[in-house]
């Protein structure tokens, strides 16, 4: 069956061959996310190698995502590899310590001390730990152990509620970016960036270091600071689309806040015409389990549900024992939310004013297929804008768009609802219309008598050109 929620996974151990990624692009991986804070620039290299090989093998066009680190501000490492905190013990947090102990340990963010004062609460090891903090001295944070528990080399430190000035691009994601480039990736993810110059400076970074290559890609923010949230349109504005980053998100404004920021979030990317990827431990159980908990499974359906352009998969097919089968059982569950799903189409389309030519041929394409039936609609489009615009409104007829750009038709892998094609550049509209329609019908997507929408420009080859729309049935002349 036709699935509109895409599929993103990490690779990593469990998926690094190119037999195992041909299997899960079967079983219906639309991205790859090649996580920048595991692995060298070579290893990063070979995946996507294999990534493309796959894709070639499978005979569909995957998009690669680069995700870069960021300022993930961690404790250093332990004479030991580990130690016990105790509730209700003290324990220095050293910018100056080499090693740890159970008494102190050092911190790979040397500034963290400025950002601190007495009261604030700091959380470990993703909250399972927690410190308050007592007093600054210097280097030194000085802390009384609340919540005690196992803590070992490199975890993550977060302040409740956010506020700590670590930039967002640090300089290995500088050096990261420019790796990312060579390699021609679609995507780029931005980890914590609390405002709009954040996704700014990134995009820069990654257009310049990426023009020897021809590569311009789409760049992703990140939602996982709570600066972030009051400066979410903002963001929006500056970036291609958001991830609905849960996991360190929720350490910096609680667990119960989650779930109505990613409708908050989902809704408002939807309406600024950008895609939205709601990740972290989606399947979690699935690392070492061959089924996931009833209650991961109504969290894949409710981002569904929300209208997310996709869910992503991290430990679950980077280390995990089944990467193939639970991406045969994510696509299962979005399938199935899909069906229950109500188009509010007419309702979207209230108080609304298009300002442009392609965007209202777009909105009139959906409006037609929508009340008339139509089995497809067909976008002939270069960017990969056309289909964007209708994929941000729900109407079950699935959007094939089809385009001479390779780039275009990866970006488009992303998409809700958008089956990205490709098709041999053509200046004759009435000729790349007739191929456009004949590769949807020789993929099984639509059969004679069929009613289908198109949507072109003319003259032909030009971004943002489309200004056409026809009605067809397949099999009757035009």
């Amino acid at each position: 069956m036709h699935r509109a929620t895409k599929i993103v996974a990490t690779i990593g151990p469990a998926s690094n061959t190119p037999e195992i990624l041909l299997q899960m692009i079967q079983a219906g991986l639309d991205v790859v996310r090649l996580n920048f804070s595991h692995g060298t620039a070579d290893d990063h290299r070979q995946r996507a190698g294999f990534v493309r090989e796959a894709a070639r093998q499978a005979g569909r066009e995957v998009a690669i995502m680069a995700d870069l680190q960021g300022p993930k501000i961690r404790v250093g490492k332990f004479e030991n590899g580990k130690i016990m905190l105790v509730a209700g013990e003290p324990f220095v947090l050293d910018a100056d310590c080499e090693l740890g102990n159970e008494q102190r340990a050092g911190l790979d963010y040397k500034d963290l001390p400025r950002d601190l004062k007495p009261g604030d609460v700091l959380l470990l090891n993703d909250g399972l730990i927690v410190l308050n903090v007592s007093r600054v001295i210097g280097n030194e944070i000085h802390t009384v152990v609340k919540i005690g528990g196992e803590l070992s080399n490199n975890k993550g430190i977060n302040r409740q509620g956010g506020g700590l000035s670590a930039p967002a691009l640090t300089a290995k994601d500088m050096e990261d970016i420019r790796t990312a480039m060579s390699l021609g990736v679609d995507y780029v993810a931005v980890s914590f960036p609390k405002n709009a110059t954040d996704m700014e400076m990134a995009r820069q970074l990654a257009n310049i270091a990426g023009a020897p290559f021809g590569v311009k890609p789409k760049m992703i923010a990140k939602i996982e600071r709570a600066e972030a949230i009051p400066a979410l349109q903002g963001i929006l504005d500056a970036s291609d689309g958001i991830m609905v980053a849960r996991g360190d998100l929720a350490v910096e404004v609680g667990n119960a806040a989650v779930p109505a920021l990613q409708k908050r979030m989902i809704r408002m990317a939807r309406e600024s015409n950008k895609f939205v990827i709601t990740a972290t431990q989606m399947m979690e159980s699935m690392i070492h389990a061959p089924v996931p908990t009833r209650a991961e499974v109504s969290d894949v359906a409710n981002a569904v549900l929300d209208g997310t352009d996709a869910v992503m998969l991290s430990a679950e097919s980077a280390a995990g024992k089944y990467p193939v089968q639970t991406i045969e059982t994510m696509a299962a569950i979005c399938i199935e939310a899909e069906k229950s799903e109500q188009s509010e189409l007419d309702k979207d389309f209230l108080d609304r004013t298009f300002t442009r030519i392609d965007q209202s041929i777009a909105m009139g394409a959906l409006f037609t297929a929508f009340h008339l039936g139509a089995k497809a609609i067909v976008a002939l489009t270069e960017s990969g804008s056309t289909a964007l615009w209708m994929s941000r409104h729900w109407t079950h007829v699935p959007i094939f768009a089809l385009t001479p750009r390779v780039g275009s038709e990866r970006a488009m892998a992303l998409y809700r609802n958008v089956t990205s094609l490709h098709l041999d550049t053509n200046t004759d509209r009435d000729t790349a219309l007739q191929q456009a329609l004949e590769t949807v019908v020789s993929k099984g997507y639509a059969s004679r008598g069929d009613m289908v929408v198109l949507t072109v420009g003319e003259p032909m080859g030009q971004a943002g050109g489309t200004n056409t729309l026809k009605i067809v049935r397949v099999g009757e002349p035009y």
